[in-house]
């Protein structure tokens, strides 16, 4: 935190502005600044045990259960051993703990391996000479020397380089993913300095900036040196994080050190995201407390009143230490009792399951051959393990366009220039590509067929030379030249790329730029223009500009950027004709920007740069002041001409909006791009169809506009609704989603937007991709996933319940934000239909089996209470309590939870419309969990009383009784855990080797532990803990007792066989079905001899299309062109031809 420092005798107040002074460490010093120290691990060898079960017990579980062991250290209460709870307890936080070092281990080396490799130290300079000292002792203020490949380890102030004009190339891969190496440059005062230590170490400036904060991308600031100001930017400030590349030496000021670095501001939690299970859960854990609750409370009076009226009589005979007389106090120590007894019906294993269910399933998708990406090298990553469930509840998917849906790679296309020449691609297979052999510095992979244009460009057109003038100043490219005549651009943006490099190929080079100037190679003659001001591009203006001098001396501003903002800009000349090139380049999926200029008078360009230097030096308020500026001199421009850039779509994007679709997925296409761009990317990609019924297109200027044709399209609906009784395939689109910003416009479109099929949602800046996920989340409750590639697209995935990210061309800022990751948009169809639902069944089938085998294991201690005078006795053997969720049931239940499968990949691909019962929460809810509560007390009724009355007054062969305490609790024992191993065996329908292991391994393991548990030797070892001595070996080879647990153990799973048979035949669900389905055998021919010519004929054909080509099916209608989305009442509505 950044402290305003004032002398003793007024207290510290904490500063706007940052202010800080070179190679002074006493005036810093007073502010309190932090050093570049830096603890990422969370634990030490002394703190972890402590902190981490400080941390552990925040957790209500493990806190309850902590009770209920001090509990049983209570005599008077427990009638159970502490070990059967203090096992179970340490065993889950032991786990959890491991769990907690190793992350936290992990993190520590990572980093300290980082560094090391990076980073082994730092010169800074102190008295006119440079010292070697480790980072963490660096402090703001202090002047550096960065070498090459170097890690930087504080945000530090570029000030000069070892390459011209103060410039430095480093790599950004640990802040936002880019691999691509990045320029920064410093000032011109600065970077005169070079490598002079003293003048280095003389050097005193004043820096004032912006407090600490974690905008990655923003930085403002000023230094005062020599008596002048100059304005600082993110372009002067290497940040923490980044590696200095092909660079020999700079040196930088620290500005900012340890946690207010903003890579360190970056890194505090991270959105917490809970699925809809988890939150279930949680509910349902306290409707499980209410029932524990109420159940010791039945318990208790029950024994209040045997105490009362029966208790009395049987002092003699019980072996009471000491009677109670008073039979309410009884009760209250029975109840507390009994919540130790029946604690199992509250999971202890749950959360810890859960967690290793999610970590299984995350592994799939991380190991899935078919979701990697070889030409990037980038396999699928499921970047959390607690969201994987939450895959296979998909009701909204929000997609951006660019560089998600397309490839984003650019290629320039067509373009419009003085509204008269208009270039045409002709067809590859018809014409020959140009030949840029005339212009030794072309881009060889740049690919162009119209001569007409190269033809306009060598006649010295004048509006010809000014268009591709533009394009060549007109940008924040850096070109690198390391060889000569090896030109390398790097821009900022695909598209940016793409033009430069058409002009470059078209005689107009991009050569060199310096802070004052910048060199073009002009149909071979060099051009050096002095570059005055950068109005730079950002989502909301939508355009850049730069202001040049001319070698004649003339001023010129050159401008691009959207049609929608800079039509407001201009001076009107042919505007409606450059409009109807632009709506003709947006309708076949091309991205459009208009160029235009305009020459500038001296003087009053003199009086603004005035105000622009004043207003770009001011640290409050910066980006207010230059944006009214901006806004002044970007007036009264003059049309040049306008491009069109191709980004062509993904592979397999049709497809996989098609089978998304079918699964009942709404998807919604948010894009920056303007309507027609959009509507044409939605056909070509399946998103809008053919046969759609109804296509309604919101247009309006203002919320009131907006308003009535919200209010009609509500009425429409109505009417629909109403005389039809249901609307098919309606689409919606909206030009521009901010006229939808006032709260009761916000509920009425959603209602519409929900109504349609699909929805596309143009000129969508980042902040509003986010509002329209948070609106839809919010109000329907349903499941969002929203998946983008770029860094405008982090805002929606961090909004959405899921967040994917695509590795694409604008960085790995999208990636890092997600919550799952992989290359292609085709890959989410295999990410939601197979793993998604897979993850989302098997989850379902735990919980159910889980609630399940623990209301049956508990509620047999209920039944026991009326027959043992509601004593707080307890039916099974303390071992096999202490034992039963930890060895018995925990192997097979994670067999099943993570090896289960409906059905394949291939039948969940094929047919999407198994995915839907997930969107409905079908298969795990409120009422599956009261089903599996009363399957519960059915199998416990049926396992207390069949074994009780199946042992009631029998003797064995040799005449000894069986019906004492230990064979009665051995059978019920054997009887629950066949019974519950039965259950899961139905459960699974995919069966692995590990499932024959776990589920039949863990019945062997339960024999093998009671016949050793239960022997003379163990028993003569520690006669206390094992007093069951021989009850195995002595009722085990009884007849009647197999009798009785065979017949109890199907007795309770008889009603799950008949249900499960009777739903089938009379409800079968579309997994059911499919499973019915028998591909049909092909029936072997005969061998026989044949004298036939033999053929090589293979024709890749299919048959219908020429029906498609003769009726005309296969044909895009062209009903979405513009010329029809005008209407008096702002409704667009067509009827499909198809």
């Amino acid at each position: 935190m950044s402290r305003l420092y004032i002398t003793s005798k007024k207290p510290k107040q904490i500063a706007q502005d940052r202010e800080l002074k070179a190679n002074d460490r006493e005036y810093n010093q007073k502010f309190e600044y932090p050093k570049n120290f830096i603890k990422t691990s969370k634990y030490n060898v002394l703190t972890f045990l402590p902190v981490n079960l400080f941390e552990q017990f925040q957790r209500i579980a493990n806190a309850y259960f902590l009770f209920l062991l001090v509990l049983q250290l209570v005599p008077q209460v427990s009638s159970l051993s502490w070990t059967t709870t203090v096992i179970p307890l340490l065993l889950v936080l032991i786990i959890t703990a491991v769990k907690d070092a190793i992350d936290d281990y992990v993190s520590y080396f990572y980093m300290y391996s980082f560094l090391l490799a990076f980073s082994t130290g730092v010169y800074f300079i102190l008295f006119c000479r440079l010292e070697r000292e480790k980072w963490m002792h660096v402090q703001v203020g202090d002047i550096i020397k960065l070498q090459n490949n170097q890690f930087v380890t504080a945000d530090v102030l570029l000030l000069t380089s070892s390459e011209p004009h103060g410039l430095v190339y480093i790599e950004t891969a640990e802040l936002d993913g880019e691999t691509n190496l990045k320029v920064k440059q410093a000032l011109t005062v600065t970077s005169v300095m070079g490598e002079d230590i003293h003048a280095l170490a003389a050097f005193d400036g004043d820096i004032k900036c912006e407090i600490p904060n974690n905008k990655l991308d923003k930085f403002v600031g000023t230094l005062t040196y020599q008596g002048n100001k100059y304005p600082l930017n993110v372009e002067k400030l290497l940040l923490r994080g980044c590696v200095l590349r092909n660079t020999e030496w700079c040196f930088g000021l620290v500005i900012f050190a340890g946690p207010e670095t903003k890579l360190m501001q970056n890194s505090g939690l991270p959105t917490f995201k809970r699925t809809s299970i988890d939150r279930l859960m949680n509910v349902l854990v306290l409707w499980i407390f209410g029932f524990l609750a109420i159940m010791c409370t039945f318990l208790a009076f029950g024994n209040a009143f045997w105490q009362h009226n029966i208790g009395y009589y049987f002092q003699t005979f019980l072996p009471w230490q000491s009677y109670i007389s008073n039979s309410s106090f009884s009760g209250f120590l029975v109840f507390w009792s009994y919540v130790i007894i029946l604690n199992t019906v509250v999971p202890i294993s749950l959360y810890v399951s859960v967690e290793i269910i999610r970590l299984g399933n995350s592994f799939y998708i991380d190991w899935d051959r078919k979701m990697y990406y070889p030409k990037k090298d980038f396999p699928a990553k499921a970047r959390t393990t607690t969201l994987n469930e939450e895959l296979g509840q998909i009701k909204y998917i929000f997609s951006d366009k660019t560089g998600t849906l397309t490839q984003n790679i650019m290629a320039f296309n067509k373009c419009t220039i003085n509204g008269y020449l208009k270039t045409i691609l002709s067809s590859p297979q018809k014409t020959p590509k140009l030949d840029f052999s005339f212009n030794p510095m072309a881009d060889s992979n740049f690919v162009f067929y119209d001569k007409s244009l190269v033809e306009a460009v060598n006649t010295k057109k004048h509006e010809v030379h000014e268009f591709f003038r533009l394009l060549s100043l007109c940008n924040t490219v850096m070109p690198d030249e390391k060889q000569q005549g090896k030109l390398v651009y790097q821009a900022q943006s695909p598209d940016e790329g793409a033009l430069v490099t058409a002009a470059r190929n078209f005689g107009f080079v991009l050569k060199s730029r310096t802070p004052e100037t910048i060199t073009i190679i002009e149909m071979g003659k060099p051009t050096v223009y002095k570059m005055l001001a950068i109005l730079d591009f950002d989502n909301i203006r939508k355009r850049m500009s730069v202001i040049v001098r001319s070698p004649a001396g003339k001023l010129h501003l050159y401008c691009k950027g959207a049609d929608t903002v800079l039509i407001y800009n201009f001076v009107i000349n042919m505007f409606k004709i450059y409009q109807f090139y632009i709506q003709e380049f947006a309708g076949i999926g091309l991205r459009t920007l208009l160029l235009a200029s305009k020459e500038l008078n001296e003087r009053a360009f003199n009086s603004w740069q005035k105000r622009h230097l004043e207003a770009s030096t001011s640290v409050q308020n910066r980006e207010e002041k230059l944006q009214l500026l901006y806004e002044e001199i970007e007036r009264d421009l003059h049309l040049i001409g306008g491009t069109a850039v191709e980004d062509k779509l993904q592979r397999g994007v049709p497809l996989t909006i098609e089978k998304l679709s079918e699964a009942n997925i709404k998807i919604w296409v948010l894009t920056g791009d303007k309507l027609e761009t959009a509507v044409n990317i939605g056909y070509a990609c399946n998103l809008l169809q053919d046969e759609m019924n109804e296509v309604f297109i919101i247009e309006a200027d203002t919320p009131d506009a907006c308003r009535v044709v919200i209010i009609t399209l509500l009425q429409f609906l109505k009417n629909g609704i109403l005389f039809s009784n249901k609307l098919d395939n309606m689409y919606l689109i909206v030009p521009s989603i901010g006229i939808c910003s006032r709260k009761k416009l916000k509920l009425d479109f959603l209602t519409i937007a929900c109504s349609c099929e699909a929805v596309i949602c143009c000129r969508v800046t980042p902040l509003q991709k986010a509002h329209v996920v948070e609106l839809v989340k919010k109000h329907t409750k349903a499941i969002t996933l929203a998946i983008g590639d770029g860094a405008n697209d982090v805002s929606m995935i961090k909004a959405a319940n899921i967040g994917v990210g695509v590795s694409g061309q604008e960085g790995m800022q999208a990636v890092l934000s997600s919550d799952f990751a992989f290359a292609q948009f085709r890959y989410l169809q295999r990410l939601l239909l197979v793993h998604g639902r897979w993850s989302y069944i098997r989850m379902c089938n735990f919980l159910r089996y889980f609630f399940y085998k623990n209301f049956t294991f508990t509620l047999v201690h209920f039944w026991y209470g009326f027959f043992c005078g509601f004593s707080a006795q307890t039916v099974y053997d303390e071992w096999f309590i202490t034992l039963y969720n930890l060895v018995y049931t925990a192997l097979p239940i994670l067999a099943m939870s993570l090896f289960n499968q409906d059905v394949n990949d291939y039948w969940s691909l094929a047919y999407p419309q198994l995915y839907e019962p997930g969107q409905l929460d079908l298969f795990f809810n409120k009422l599956e969990f009261v089903k599996c509560v009363i399957h519960g007390i059915y199998s416990s009724l049926v396992l207390f009383y069949i074994p009780y009355g199946a042992l009631y007054e029998t003797v064995r062969d040799d005449g000894k009784t069986t019906s004492d305490y230990q064979s009665f609790a051995l059978i019920a024992q054997t009887c629950l855990l066949l019974t519950v191993t039965m259950e899961i065996a139905i459960d699974t329908v995919y069966w692995t080797a590990f499932n024959h292991l776990f589920i039949w391994g863990s019945l062997v393991v339960y024999f093998a532990i009671s016949f050793t548990m239960y022997s003379n030797g163990l028993f003569a070892i520690i006669p206390g803990a094992f007093s069951f001595i021989g009850a195995a070996r002595n009722i085990l080879n009884q007849p009647h007792v197999w009798l009785t647990i065979f017949l109890t153990t199907v007795l309770c799973s008889l009603p799950t066989i008949i249900l499960r048979c009777i739903a089938i035949e009379t409800k079968p669900t579309f997994s059911d079905k499919r499973k019915k389905i028998v591909l049909p055998k092909r029936k072997s021919q005969p061998i026989r001899r044949v004298s036939a010519r033999r053929s090589g004929y293979a024709f890749s054909h299919q048959r219908g299309f020429g029906a498609l080509i003769t009726t005309g099916l296969n044909m895009r209608p062209q009903a979405l062109r513009s010329p029809t989305f005008r209407s008096s009442a702002g409704i667009k509505t067509e009827k499909s031809s198809g």
